[in-house]
């Protein structure tokens, strides 16, 4: 079977478009640098290149080719539909794709490129409906009573060690990790290996950003991180190898048994199906339950309404999603010479869709940067994506954030962010790494619980 990280295309250091630019390139913001995320998504600039510049060309640097940037919502979903023109595939979703001498670790970046999200049809298509069966809403029932008694006991474990506590370190970053844990059937002893792993690997972004405030908080890290990365990859082999040998009732199986072509997959497309679905469900799920503590703190509100009638936290949620925007971006990559709002595109040229510029494009979404759950198209955000590609987990991610805040707000119905948060340096979602909260309120203490003295 063929790879896609054979046949990828390798940036050339591209520094101008082919055909002359129709927009002007907009300065104040590097999007390929990952430092440059760490303040949040830059939302004064997108609504200045939705105005001016809706398909604007960033040059390359550093043998990095340059990028189209696509901000209108309209754009970005005629190019998320004409999937025969704009791929998944030949590209990746990677905003940049190295010469493969700088592939490191070895088996890292292949892992990166072959898997679904990189899949243009009907190869996409092919393996998603192997996979269908796990996010359809008859399994998210199976699994909604587990992933309610989670959430209670983190919210258990956050009162014992309230009033003030980080809600991503004890709440958004356990509980997508468990429901995904669940769905894949990873064994329970195994569970704290893959927190281990996926701490390294955010590590490595910000280390590649600053690698002396890396090494000052974690001198270990350069030492630990290939025999960590090697143990990733071992367990990968291990896993996939017993699935095939001893099916379960889990994803992984599905995961070891899903055919490309009328065959099974090699180990590079294994290794990438698994790890996609642990890091993608997780980045999502988790930076969308933090971004909602934040906003819920932000816009008092709309929190109220929530409060006084909880069957609105739906549509909370939805509006939540639209504002947070977890996953950034997406990129395709033109297989032909095309057009797009005036502007003529290259063939191999890349085409990088921000879905947080999108979110709040005010033609769509009026008043965009104002909490609204009571918007008319409150669901009609591209958090997901949009059309084939759209996210197979959105309805997880979905009863996730729906069921935490049922019960976050029964709980601590005056949770309350602090303002201290940590954004870690990555291009491709809002990674909120930290997000201290009082459970109590603005400087809330613990209520005091008063005896009942039983009358006679």
């Amino acid at each position: 079977m063929k790879l896609i990280s054979d046949d990828i295309l390798i940036d050339t250091g591209q520094e101008l478009p082919v055909y002359n630019a129709s927009y002007p390139t907009l300065e104040g913001f590097k999007f390929g640098d990952p430092a440059a995320w760490t303040k949040g998504q830059p939302f004064d600039l997108f609504k200045k290149m939705r105005e001016e510049a809706p398909v604007m060309w960033s040059p390359g640097e550093k043998g990095i080719s340059g990028i189209w940037s696509i901000t209108r919502y309209d754009d970005i979903k005629k190019v998320e539909l004409a999937h025969s023109v704009f791929s998944s595939q030949r590209g990746s979703i990677n905003m940049a794709v190295p010469a493969k001498k700088y592939w490191r670790p070895k088996k890292l970046m292949p892992a990166a490129f072959n898997s679904l999200i990189n899949l243009d049809e009907p190869l996409h298509r092919e393996m998603r409906m192997q996979q269908s069966d796990f996010f359809f809403p008859a399994y998210v029932a199976t699994i909604r009573d587990r992933v309610g008694l989670k959430i209670d006991e983190l919210l258990d474990e956050m009162e014992r060690k309230g009033p003030v506590v980080d809600f991503v370190k004890m709440f958004s970053e356990e509980l997508p990790l468990f429901t995904l844990s669940e769905m894949l059937g990873i064994d329970e002893n195994d569970r704290p290996k893959v927190k281990v792993w996926m701490h390294h690997l955010e590590l490595a972004a910000q280390f590649i950003s600053n690698p002396w405030q890396t090494f000052f908080s974690e001198p270990l890290f350069p030492f630990r991180f290939n025999p960590v990365v090697n143990d990733m990859f071992a367990y990968g082999e291990r896993v996939m190898a017993d699935r095939r040998a001893n099916p379960r009732k889990d994803l992984l199986t599905v995961i070891a048994q899903s055919k490309l072509g009328g065959q099974l997959l090699p180990q590079e497309f294994l290794d990438g199906s698994w790890l996609l679905i642990i890091f993608a469900g997780n980045d999502t799920s988790r930076n969308s339950l933090s971004g909602t503590i934040r906003l819920m703190t932000e816009f008092p509100d709309q929190r109220a309404m929530v409060l006084d009638d909880p069957s609105l936290i739906p549509q909370m949620s939805e509006e939540a999603l639209r504002m947070v925007s977890p996953v950034m971006h997406m990129r395709r990559t033109a297989l032909e010479d095309t057009e797009l709002n005036g502007q003529k595109i290259a063939k191999d040229e890349k085409v990088v869709l921000w879905y947080g510029a999108a979110n709040r494009d005010p033609d769509i979404f009026p008043n965009p940067d104002t909490f609204n759950m009571h918007r008319d198209n409150v669901e009609k955000h591209m958090a997901f994506g949009h059309g084939v590609h759209k996210c197979l987990g959105s309805r997880i991610a979905k009863m996730q954030l729906r069921m935490a805040f049922e019960r976050i707000f029964d709980r601590f119905p005056n949770i309350h962010w602090t303002g201290k948060q940590k954004i870690l340096p990555n291009a491709l979602v809002h990674a909120i790494s930290s997000l201290q909260v009082n459970l109590y309120g603005p400087n809330g203490k613990r209520p005091t619980q008063v005896a009942v003295v039983p009358q006679n």
